[in-house]
């Protein structure tokens, strides 16, 4: 009875690591001059930002980062889209072409650790707000760059967007129904991973930083990430001459490892080896099939893929999804039913590890917002600003930052400045 009272106290009262995190956020300190617009550099800003980072975020007067204007939806006027990747940040608006909004972004970027920018490339330079110009007044600054194919090459200065790198660069060509028909991903896949590499690059520069005392250039493109996203469908072209193709939930090279309807929804499940496979095949009432030379190796049920789909195919469609869940939460198999979005917020796992953080926004009121997937035992990354009103902070930032009075404040918005 007591080694049960034992199991059970930490099972279900033991409070987690993360929980108990009350030192300052790791990046506590240092400042991001954010000159970036929709989702790749914003994104990589946010996450610098909820590890503790002071972002600064710098917006054209009057219209601001282009998602503010995309929706619906709106929530009292904000956009969604825009609400998603940027809390954690102060905006401050400058005009960039005026020469004294020039002036001051260099005042910023002199008291700044990182600037992360996605102009077009060369845009910044021509405006003498550059790598050259900014480290020529600040050496220790961390210069990042985010552009669609990279600075150099025959596609340097074409646009470049998710859909269209995601189409270029292969990974559309392999997303999509077994048919054959192409589709693109529910989320912007090539623009979050790029904002994930960069924000990893920045941290590595400033690690390089506290050996060298100088700081860098950096650059990333969503062609490159999106080429590096491949992983293993490269590798299979690039050493064996094999090109995926679109196989809807399917996986090319384990079976089974895909969505299987069930009586009133569907369920997705994969057996890693021939042990998992044995004891799925247990699992549905079919274990027979693991015995069967067809599917006894994982090679030979990718060989076999078809017939062994349909031998699954009917066995899931004889219960209901929860019925299935139910029974594979007594194995150690790998298993998940097909979630809505509404039910994968509602999901008691994402509950518990708080993925769905609320803030008060001054005009929207209480927003929820997803929440930080990292968790540190000490140092605590935290939502500590929500997504700012364009422009919330610009005489907070003058003032504090740069020393500036009311009165100039008050100049530089007169002559269109800020």
């Amino acid at each position: 009875a007591t080694r049960l009272f034992l199991t059970l106290r930490q099972r279900f009262c033991t409070i987690p690591f993360w929980k108990k995190a009350n030192g300052p956020p790791p990046l506590e300190g240092l400042r991001v001059l954010d000159l970036t617009r929709i989702l790749a550099g914003p994104h990589c800003t946010m996450i610098l930002g909820d590890l503790g980072a002071e972002v600064l975020k710098i917006e054209q007067p009057l219209t601001g980062d282009d998602t503010r204007s995309w929706g619906p939806p709106f929530i009292s006027g904000e956009s969604s889209y825009f609400l998603a990747t940027n809390r954690n940040k102060k905006s401050v608006t400058v005009n960039l072409k005026h020469p004294k909004g020039r002036d001051l972004l260099l005042d910023l970027a002199s008291k700044s650790d990182v600037v992360i920018e996605n102009f077009r490339v060369g845009a910044l330079d021509s405006m003498g707000l550059g790598y050259s110009a900014i480290s020529g007044i600040n050496p220790r600054i961390i210069f990042a760059s985010i552009t669609g194919y990279g600075s150099d090459g025959p596609d340097a200065h074409r646009a470049g967007y998710d859909v269209m790198v995601s189409a270029e660069g292969g990974f559309m060509s392999i997303t999509g129904t077994e048919s054959g028909e192409t589709v693109k991903a529910g989320v912007a896949v090539t623009d979050l991973a790029t904002g994930l590499y960069l924000h990893g690059a920045v941290l590595a520069a400033l690690w390089a930083r506290e050996r060298t005392g100088k700081g860098q250039y950096l650059e990333v493109s969503l062609l490159e990430t999106q080429i590096a996203l491949l992983a293993n469908v490269a590798s299979a072209y690039l050493l064996a001459g094999v090109e995926a193709k679109p196989m809807g939930t399917a996986h090319g090279s384990i079976v089974p490892y895909q969505k299987f309807p069930t009586k009133d929804g569907n369920i997705v499940v994969g057996a890693m080896n021939d042990r998992q496979f044995s004891t799925l095949a247990e699992l549905v009432g079919r274990g027979d099939i693991a015995k069967d030379e067809k599917f006894r190796t994982n090679r030979k049920r990718v060989e076999n893929r078809i017939d062994l789909v349909e031998i699954l195919k009917d066995a899931f469609l004889e219960l209901d999804t929860q019925d299935w869940v139910e029974k594979f939460k007594k194995t150690s198999l790998a298993y998940a039913p097909l979630n809505s979005v509404k039910e994968a917020f509602e999901h008691p796992q994402v509950i518990h590890r708080k993925m769905i953080e609320e803030v008060q926004h001054p005009t929207c009121g209480s927003l929820r917002l997803p929440g930080i997937p990292t968790k540190f035992s000490n140092t605590s990354a935290t939502v500590r600003l929500p997504p700012p009103l364009l422009g919330e902070h610009t005489n907070e930032v003058l003032k504090e930052i740069l020393g500036y009075s009311d009165e100039t404040c008050q100049q530089l918005k007169h002559d269109g400045v800020i």
